[in-house]
């Protein structure tokens, strides 16, 4: 991530290109600030008797995460906030939606990625927060310009407030780094070197490369925002190509050299610390607890290059009141909370995840975090840098959208099918995802008019 928020020079008319406006803005975060545009006073009044709010999000649900936000993320809020957890994109999709019917709902405030809020914006569900934006867009406090645009859902309304960022990288243990292949630079790696590390990793160890591969790891995100479009050039539009067969060929040789219990680990952080996986890629906030247990037992670097690209994905997420809301005075209370300088000096440290605001990493940051951070702005500076993004549009379908991915992964590495019928299988599954949801292609696949489609 970059220290700071830079004026990337875009135009902030309405018709842009929002996909290529993520890719860009992920350039800009992940910084924490020292100081900030409202003072403590003045914080306070905004928020004082805030009542109760219901705050409904599908980020931060783990555990862990959510014990964070209830006791030190909501610290200091004048009001009696409740968090509410959605168990999926399909769950989220349909409440709001059915207390937008209603007329009124008891959720306040709502908490997602910017694809779940893409399929509300169209449906007159999300109350423009236009009034909040000078907050925001200048000071200690300020949001890149860019991730501000991409809450306007490509109107010139502000129907959410960048919140929280993050993205996926890779880790290994220090004394695995005499078995790197000879001239690699781990800074640098092709997707050719990884599984030749892994090969002698397994030699010398046994197969301890690990995916985070359980019911609740995100190795499908592997499959959408890194093989695929690294070998491919595209996750839906490249779905069938031979490309994209050599992406689940390379998982299936890597997969010979990976540990048995990859198919049950959900954070690959555990399995890290206990030195039972030396090798792994995972989402930057389910490793938080390796790097601040052990910061000098680890190294953490850029995910591989591909025939088509470094290829990885920006995940931004924001906060949106539904024109529901029982409480939306009190919403935006919570909203001011969740933004000012001081929660969002406390995102990464606790939560794993990036600040939005603007700023320099603080130097009292743990070190392992510090080095995640510089994994991620090597990534993203790299020259053959491919942003994958996250789905966008897909709304209640994402769920769907995700097991496809899962199942080629099951068919074409764990019980090792015939690669290509397996893609035309689960392609024609994946294009009537795609046709039911309406949902165009996002980047790295070409624009569509029209549903995405799966060539």
């Amino acid at each position: 991530m970059a220290d700071h928020h830079d004026d990337l020079g875009f135009d902030e008319e309405v018709t842009f290109d929002r996909r290529a406006l993520l890719e860009k803005a992920a350039l800009a975060g992940g910084a924490i600030a020292a100081g900030g545009l409202l003072s403590d006073r003045a914080l306070a009044a905004l928020t004082a008797d805030a009542g109760n709010v219901t705050f409904y999000s599908t980020q931060l649900a783990q555990v862990a995460e959510a014990e964070a936000l209830r006791n030190t993320l909501f610290k200091g809020f004048q009001g009696k906030p409740t968090a509410v957890f959605a168990a999926t994109e399909a769950e989220f999709d349909t409440r709001v939606k059915a207390e937008a019917r209603a007329g009124r709902g008891t959720v306040d405030l709502l908490g997602a990625l910017h694809g779940s809020f893409s399929t509300l914006e169209d449906k007159n569900i999300l109350m423009d927060l236009s009034d909040l934006v000078k907050e925001f867009s200048s000071g200690k406090t300020a949001i890149a310009k860019d991730f501000m645009t991409l809450g306007k859902l490509g109107t010139n309304r502000q129907y959410y407030i960048p919140w929280i960022q993050a993205t996926y990288v890779c880790i290994a243990n220090k004394r695995v780094l005499p078995l790197l292949p000879r001239g690699a630079n781990i800074n640098r790696l092709t997707y050719g070197q990884y599984n030749a590390w892994a090969k002698a990793i397994k030699a010398r160890y046994g197969p301890r490369t690990g995916f985070p591969g359980g019911t609740t790891g995100l190795i499908h995100r592997f499959f959408q925002g890194y093989s695929l479009p690294a070998f491919s050039g595209g996750v839906v539009t490249t779905f069938k190509q031979p490309l994209a067969a050599a992406s689940w060929q390379w998982m299936r040789a890597i997969w010979a050299h990976s540990h048995p219990q990859s198919l049950t680990y959900g954070f690959m952080q555990d399995p890290l610390l206990n030195e039972e996986v030396l090798l792994a890629w995972e989402h930057v906030a389910r490793l938080r607890n390796a790097l601040v247990t052990r910061p000098d037992a680890f190294v953490v670097f850029p995910a591989p290059t591909g025939p088509k690209g470094l290829a990885y994905m920006p995940v931004l997420a924001g906060l949106a009141i539904p024109r529901s809301a029982s409480n939306p005075n009190g919403a935006k209370a919570l909203l001011r909370h969740l933004l000012s300088v001081s929660t969002q000096a406390k995102t990464l440290s606790t939560v794993g995840f990036f600040p939005v605001v603007g700023g320099r990493l603080s130097k009292r940051l743990p070190t392992g975090l510090r080095a995640q951070s510089n994994a991620v702005k090597i990534m993203q500076a790299s020259p053959k840098a491919l942003p994958a993004l996250l789905p966008i549009g897909l709304g209640a379908e994402g769920g769907n959208f995700n097991t496809i991915y899962r199942n080629t992964f099951t068919r074409t590495v764990v019980r090792k099918e015939n690669i290509q019928s397996v893609l035309a299988d689960e392609g024609a599954k994946l294009q009537a995802i795609m046709d039911k949801s309406g949902a165009p292609c996002w980047r790295p696949d070409p624009p569509s008019n029209g549903a995405c489609k799966v060539r």
